[in-house]
């Protein structure tokens, strides 16, 4: 649906990745081609190589890869020279992480959100600049997304004010960054 929705906003034409084949399917009756497999490795085989992208999108992927250095890394390789990367990743430092691991001793795994039990990895604000500058990217903005409850709730609408510098990192449900090539 994200990349309908950009291919009909921009007339852009946009690709995808998805595991699911029937999935792949469906995808198509949206945007423009659609590679069927895992996203790890069709970009760590190469099997994107005689493709260049203006903007490659990771929206909540990151965290679910075995090796999200390698990957960022390798999508470089696919990026034109002015092009761009946007991630979406949660912030696994939201309070609701802290109120059920410091005060109830659980780890809230969940169908969805930052305690999704299909993450593999779980990234703060400092270990996403650390992944991207690793991946030889520079970041060019970090805007957030905040949730006072990791749940979707009519309370949420008011986290972005509570949000003053010494609560941010912990109402910042998700970090959304744009970036590019080291020049």
């Amino acid at each position: 649906m994200l990349g309908a929705a950009i291919r009909a906003k921009t007339g852009a034409q946009v690709f995808g990745i998805e595991l699911s084949a029937a999935m792949a399917d469906e995808a198509l009756n949206h945007i423009d081609q659609v590679f069927v497999g895992d996203a790890a490795e069709i970009m760590l085989q190469g099997k994107l190589d005689n493709y260049k992208f203006d903007t490659i999108i990771f929206a909540d992927v990151l965290e679910h890869l075995v090796d999200p250095w390698a990957v960022l890394s390798a999508a470089k390789n696919y990026l034109n020279p002015a092009g761009t990367i946007i991630a979406s990743i949660p912030n696994i430092r939201h309070i609701d992480t802290i109120y059920h691991l410091v005060l109830k001793g659980y780890w809230p795994y969940r169908e969805r959100g930052i305690h999704d039990r299909t993450h593999l990895r779980f990234f703060t604000r400092q270990n996403i600049i650390e992944l991207f500058s690793s991946a030889g990217l520079t970041i060019d903005t970090i805007d957030t997304n905040y949730r006072i409850l990791e749940k979707p709730s009519q309370i949420n609408r008011v986290a972005k004010f509570f949000a003053l510098p010494i609560l941010k990192d912990f109402l910042a449900f998700q970090y959304l960054i744009q970036a590019r090539l080291v020049e």
